[in-house]
């Protein structure tokens, strides 16, 4: 199937074949990372701007070094020393980058929606940009999912990842849900391979959207793709409030951080109890699957989300090769929007 997006907003209507073109691209591009000369001329003469509205570490360095791994020259945003703090609105700013030659916009902001509205703001100047949703708000952050994605599939077939790998799997995804833009990329991913998701927090953490969704009715849904026809898709997810169920036997636990700057409100009763209750530690793991395997989207905080000897041990943790898919990922991404074959 040819690839016909021309812009990664979400996850979200995203089809088994296109996750399966970014696997096979991305681990093309794992092969490349690891020869002795790392560059390839793919996207010489494309310009891809960073246009980070919010801070960040390692989405921002993956995708610069993605992009200079591909040829492409950058440009890269900062906020604090930008014309915004003189009244410029964010549109004018992206158009402006736009008139100093842009192909590909990778956006980063702290409101949902602001990637779709520059999207759709160069669609409306009838230019060929592609944007790239690097996270907006509590929405999505299709780049991180995919990356897990990859980290998983490459560890069930290091040769050939596909989607296919991963059904039948458990996967537990375990922490501040409610203002994971993270963990909502990785259910619509996660479930369309058919693999079970169960999602693990205190209630005040759970989205209400998801309120409806008792363990013991998968949700079912048809997603479409602007480039296939409908596919029907049983997509399985369970919600539950204590870690306990959600681990029996899990192949994969994804942990994700407690985001103590989004929360406005009094959620948790200490970071402490928190730990007690869903940190994720070597006695836990003891519920799931012998080779269970912990993931966790990144920064971390030791000793809340997961124990720091857990974190580091090579024996359950993919937290390192996850940072590592990522460059790969991303310069699949890149290749893909930019007009690269498949």
């Amino acid at each position: 199937m040819p690839w016909t997006r021309h812009h990664i907003l979400s996850l979200a209507d995203f089809s088994p074949a296109e996750y399966d073109i970014v696997l096979q691209t991305a681990s093309s591009f794992r092969e490349v990372l690891s020869r002795r000369t790392k560059k390839v001329p793919t996207l010489q003469g494309q310009v891809v701007a960073n246009l980070f509205f919010e801070s960040s570490t390692r989405t921002r360095s993956s995708f610069e070094l993605a992009a200079k791994r591909l040829s492409a020259d950058t440009l890269n945003f900062a906020p604090g020393t930008s014309s915004l703090s003189k009244g410029e609105t964010i549109l004018d700013t992206a158009k402006t980058y736009l008139a100093m030659g842009t192909d590909m916009m990778v956006i980063r902001h702290k409101e949902a929606g602001v990637p779709q509205a520059i999207a759709a703001e160069m669609d409306r100047l009838g230019v060929r940009v592609g944007v790239l949703n690097a996270g907006d708000g509590q929405h999505e952050h299709p780049s991180q999912a995919l990356l897990d994605l990859f980290t998983i599939c490459t560890l069930l077939d290091t040769d050939n990842p596909q989607l296919s790998l991963l059904k039948g799997k458990k996967v537990a995804i375990v922490g501040d849900i409610l203002h994971s833009r993270v963990a909502r990329s990785n259910i619509w991913s996660l479930t369309a391979s058919g693999a079970e998701v169960h999602l693990a927090a205190p209630a005040t953490l759970l989205p209400k959207e998801f309120s409806d969704y008792v363990k013991e009715e998968p949700l079912k849904e048809e997603s479409t793709s602007p480039s296939s026809p409908v596919v029907a898709l049983d997509r399985r997810l369970f919600i539950h409030w204590s870690l306990a169920p959600a681990l029996q036997n899990a192949d994969f636990v994804m942990t994700l951080r407690l985001q103590k700057e989004r929360m406005t409100s009094y959620l948790l009763p200490s970071l402490r109890e928190y730990h007690q209750q869903f940190g994720i530690t070597r006695d836990r793991l003891k519920l799931c699957h012998p080779e269970v395997k912990v993931l966790h989207p990144g920064p971390v905080n030791r000793g809340v989300e997961i124990s720091s000897d857990l974190m580091d041990d090579p024996q359950f943790s993919l937290i390192s090769q996850q940072v590592t898919s990522g460059v790969a990922v991303r310069m699949a991404l890149l290749y893909l929007m930019g007009g690269g074959k498949v």
